[in-house]
């Protein structure tokens, strides 16, 4: 079985060229279920019956794995059956009957006015550190900025007297609309703030980390969950979830973004000193 499993897994990594991470969890499931069939002297795949890998399924489910990870296993065994039956190991694919279990979708929670609000409070402006993520976590819940988007950012990206951003993810490229609370964050942050962090540094990226490199995608997740966490907010804070709450927001406000900066403290998400420039 485990010469059969090694084939495929080789198979996997040279002519299907999946990820180093895909073929970890399809090799780790497949030996697990070897394992077991070895226990039930089951030696040979062609051996392996449509029973035989019920019984398996049952032994996962009563080792209390989540209906998401059984699920995944019988992916991982369908494709490796499969992949014997086209190379002629097996004449018949037992695993074609199996269906994996039905997994609960978690009903999505949006963050209320009230916990973007304490989101921010947790960013320190009068820190550079602080007035980057006040920056960035206004920037992402504002305007429906992607991270890939954010984090690619460069400063001639920025058109501060015209009101909008130029994003690109690296394939695709739009115009983002930035009221005047954002500009004003904007060009505070782009002052000395950013100046600081770079630490001697060029970069035309827009947003760094704190050794002056560019600020990576793993580097904002780590930034916005801490927030979250010194907040209080007992919800999964994705960027995704941000965005959808602003619309909320946005509806139940007519439209209005000013309103809605107002609910949110507008001075305090826009520091003191900020409050005298003007955009045109």
């Amino acid at each position: 079985m485990l010469n059969a499993i090694q084939d495929y897994v080789t198979y996997l990594r040279e002519v299907r060229q999946i990820s180093y991470n895909t073929e970890i969890s399809y090799e780790r499931d497949l030996r697990k279920a070897a394992e077991y069939f070895d226990g039930q002297g089951i030696l040979r795949p062609e051996d392996v019956t449509v029973t035989a890998l019920n019984s398996y399924l049952l032994a996962l489910e009563r080792e209390n794995m989540a209906p998401a990870t059984v699920s995944r296993n019988i992916a991982s065994m369908r494709s490796f059956f499969q992949y014997l039956q086209r190379n002629h190991v097996i004449e018949e694919d037992p695993s074609e009957s199996l269906r994996p279990p039905k997994v609960e979708k978690k009903k999505t929670e949006l963050l209320t006015i009230d916990e973007v609000r304490r989101l921010l409070q947790e960013t320190n402006p009068s820190t550079d550190k602080g007035m980057r993520d006040r920056v960035m976590i206004s920037m992402l819940y504002c305007t429906g900025i992607r991270i890939s988007e954010m984090i690619h950012l460069k400063v001639g990206n920025v058109n501060l007297s015209m009101g909008y951003i130029r994003c690109t993810d690296g394939r695709k490229e739009r115009m983002l609309p930035v009221d005047v609370d954002m500009c004003r964050l904007l060009e505070l942050y782009m002052g000395e703030p950013r100046t600081r962090m770079l630490k001697g540094q060029n970069s035309e990226y827009l947003f760094c980390n704190c050794s002056g490199t560019p600020m990576s995608r793993q580097g904002f997740w780590k930034v916005i969950k801490s927030y979250a966490d010194m907040a209080g907010i007992d919800k999964d804070v994705t960027p995704r979830i941000m965005h959808d709450s602003f619309e909320t927001h946005m509806i139940r406000n007519d439209g209005d973004v000013h309103q809605i900066h107002q609910q949110l403290g507008h001075m305090e998400m826009v520091p003191q000193s900020a409050s005298s420039m003007q955009y045109s």
